[in-house]
């Protein structure tokens, strides 16, 4: 059936008026507003750690060294912001004014030169670090790729939705506390199942099996979690605002119903829980885990070669997130495409890429609509039965 279905390329609509060009205002006060923001946001956390900053991730970076990074970004903010007005854009110029206030109020808070000393940890706090830390990462790197290697030229930064997923992606860094407290209770309720010579066993493993091993574990339960979600069909509304969006970069990973959010992270956190590994592949499969979760939304074109037979790339997810009929309720993997093919449900049509994206039934476009579309779906399912 698959096999007669005619692949269409993908149309994008060209829009010149909201493309980044030099010279003409727009990269630069958008820069400025953007570094003015993140530079208030990391004097306040320098002010309140032990309330905008996250214990684990604390152990990772030295904060004195950061403020070096603080101290270019505010300055930058303001250089931005000039710049805009010496270009005497008109209807720029509220955002560069903005961006230079943002960054002239974290000068008056103390700036660059707040004294680093001992946090008092806390349980649960905003996760203001990992937000700033996490977007500079991403932007630096995955904007960069899709900008150099785009699958889709004429796709916009600021596309449809941008500031839509920009709050998903706000919002999953700030709760990051949140959600690793709910994850580490859950996984706790399974200590009836830990074994103490199975995870001798695995930590006597060298760290690259050991990683190999969360790698394909945690993509196991990953799999039937997600497919749970889509053929479960109470879950799917929720799962939907996912697959709301129309439009795949690096950002579009970010929209996820807080309740998936909640238990994705729960979820995967059982394996690595009775596993027991090395606290070093454990770091190493977060890592890869975090950047592959990014990777696999981009509007990104680069060769993977044999690659994409054996890992998650962008290409076979952009077909999860399909519209088109063969691609409905496929390559539900999160790592590697073993359970997607190993349980029928794998999708890569040879070097075709989707044309459409989203949901069968258009959702929402609003956050709240989002948030509350599951009771909805789910009260009309259950009135029509």
């Amino acid at each position: 059936m698959t096999d007669q279905y005619e692949y269409k390329p993908r149309q994008i609509e060209k829009n010149p008026a909201k493309e980044f060009r030099f010279g003409e205002g727009r990269i630069s006060c958008y820069l400025s507003v953007t570094l003015g923001i993140l530079s208030l946001l990391a004097v306040l956390a320098y002010l309140y750690p032990s309330y905008l900053t996250t214990t684990e991730l604390r152990k990772v970076y030295d904060a004195k060294q950061l403020q070096d990074v603080l101290k270019y970004g505010m300055y930058f903010s303001l250089m931005f912001g000039a710049l805009t007005l010496v270009l005497n854009r008109a209807k720029y110029k509220y955002y560069a004014l903005t961006g230079i206030g943002f960054t002239l109020i974290a000068f008056a808070l103390g700036g660059y030169s707040i004294p680093v000393g001992p946090v008092e940890p806390r349980e649960l706090s905003l996760g203001v670090d990992w937000l700033i830390l996490a977007f500079l990462a991403s932007t630096a790197v995955f904007m960069v790729l899709e900008k150099v290697f785009p699958k889709y030229r004429d796709q916009l930064i600021t596309r449809p939705e941008w500031g839509t997923d920009m709050f998903y992606f706000c919002f999953n860094h700030l709760a990051i506390s949140a959600i690793l407290i709910f994850a580490n209770y859950h996984a706790s309720h399974f200590s009836w199942a830990l074994s103490p010579s199975v995870q001798a066993s695995v930590q006597s493993l060298p760290i690259l099996v050991q990683f190999v091993l969360i790698v394909l574990c945690a993509d196991f339960v990953l799999y039937w979690e997600h497919r749970a979600y889509h053929e479960i069909k109470a879950l799917w509304p929720i799962h939907a605002v996912h697959h709301s969006i129309e439009n795949l970069d690096w950002l579009a990973g970010s929209r996820g119903h807080f309740i998936q959010v909640f238990s994705e992270r729960a979820m995967v956190m059982i394996p690595l829980y009775l596993l027991g590994a090395d606290e070093v592949a454990l770091n190493a499969y977060v890592t890869f885990a975090a950047l592959q979760a990014i990777l696999i939304h981009c509007n990104l074109d680069l060769p993977f070669g044999p690659l994409k037979y054996i890992l998650v790339t962008p290409q076979f997810h952009h077909w999860h997130h399909s519209s088109e009929k063969p691609a409905i309720d496929t390559n539900y993997s999160a790592h590697t495409v073993l359970f997607d093919r190993m349980f029928g449900t794998y999708h890569l049509p040879g070097n075709h890429w989707p044309a459409e994206y989203g949901t069968t039934v258009r959702l929402p476009r609003s956050i709240y609509g989002q948030t509350f579309y599951p009771i909805e779906a789910n009260r009309k399912r259950l009135k029509n039965k």
